[in-house]
């Protein structure tokens, strides 16, 4: 793709360029194995910003692979909650368990054993071993890739007709062999800060001169737009009880009934966490709310329910309508399993951001 003299002006440009202008992110001020390996487990699905902060809680709760292998699941999540992806969380432990007892707690710097953990593929584990051990792996996820396509002006999907491995190779040519980690980390930087989907910064950019999609004009348009799955749109309707004291109650994280990729079902989308009583809504969203919580508390037979503010969320591709409704009680329903605590602040159990929303929808003055 480039001649060794060009190879080598590509390398120096883009570490000096990097050197100047990285940004000053709390995982970079070390190369400790276990915070570079949670930060690359947040960064999944998670835009900086939103990471940093979940990052500095969980590395103050659990400065290590053993605190985090010997905490208790749910204070994990509830580190976690608000963050997404909670299977990331759950792996995580898992992982850490593992590497404490198959690898005397420290991340392994072998390739295999590092994908052999719970929750490591391919690009995780190179990012770890490059940064953390400078292990010659060639990082490729959405950032590398778009810079790397346009490098080379690749057109078309960029994950169809074999052209992620045609990536992958091209990644690992330019790898600089002696500074893996920072290389892997100066191209990642760039497709997050220059290189960008929209409106690449070319004139700035440390590679512009290499650039082919640069020269062709095309740099705004590679990579192609992946096409989108088709929105699913799903009604939920939720209860929330609240007593004289402001107090509520919360049920205890759900079991999922379907097999993996299947349609969603309510656990999914509660992502196994603490939750409001909720329901997905075919017909009446208050009769079949109704029906399901007297299931549950037999005594809310005839309890009113009072509609609040409806809220929305996104998970993927489902577009997702919740319907809270308040019922005032003079106790709580004892339910052995459940837990009640103030409305106002649910912070000390694990919950999603939808159950989160649904609080605030109850707390909102027009609805109580």
């Amino acid at each position: 793709m480039f001649s060794s003299s060009s190879l080598s002006r590509i390398r120096k440009d883009l570490l000096a360029w990097f050197s100047q202008f990285q940004r000053d992110l709390p995982w970079r001020r070390d190369k400790d194995p276990y915070r570079v390996w949670l930060s690359e487990i947040m960064l999944q699905q998670t835009r900086v910003a939103a990471a940093i902060p979940y990052y500095e809680r969980f590395l103050e709760r659990f400065p290590s692979v053993q605190s985090l292998a010997e905490a208790p699941p749910q204070e994990v999540l509830r580190l976690w909650a608000g963050l997404g992806y909670y299977s990331r969380a759950r792996n995580l432990q898992k992982a850490a368990r593992e590497i404490v007892v198959k690898h005397h707690g420290i991340f392994p710097q072998s390739e295999e054993q590092a994908l052999a953990l719970p929750g490591i593929g391919a690009y995780t584990a190179a990012a770890i071993l490059s940064i953390a051990y400078e292990k010659q792996l060639a990082v490729l996820d959405g950032n590398v890739a778009r810079v790397l396509a346009r490098l080379g002006a690749v057109t078309g999907d960029l994950r169809s007709n074999g052209r992620w491995p045609q990536l992958q190779q091209t990644a690992s040519t330019l790898l600089d062999p002696r500074s893996p980690g920072d290389w892997n980390q100066a191209l990642m930087e760039l497709g997050a800060t220059l290189c960008t989907p929209r409106c690449p910064q070319c004139l700035i950019c440390p590679l512009a001169e290499f650039c082919e999609a640069r020269k062709l004009g095309l740099a705004s348009s590679i990579p192609e737009k992946r096409k989108k799955r088709d929105t699913v749109e799903i009604d939920l309707a939720s209860l929330v009880l609240v007593d004289p004291k402001g107090r509520t109650l919360l049920l205890p994280p759900p079991k999922s009934r379907q097999k993996s990729g299947s349609r969603a079902d309510v656990a999914t989308l509660l992502s196994r966490l603490w939750h409001f009583p909720t329901i997905r809504v075919h017909q009446n969203a208050e009769l079949e709310l109704r029906t399901h919580a007297q299931e549950l508390f037999p005594a809310l037979a005839n309890r009113h329910f009072v509609p609040a503010a409806t809220a929305r969320h996104t998970v993927t591709f489902h577009s997702i309508t919740i319907l809270t409704f308040l019922a005032h009680v003079p106790k709580l329903p004892r339910l052995a399993s459940a837990k009640s605590l103030p409305l106002a602040d649910l912070s000390s159990l694990p919950i999603s951001n939808l159950t989160r929303k649904v609080a605030r929808s109850a707390l909102l003055p027009s609805s109580m």
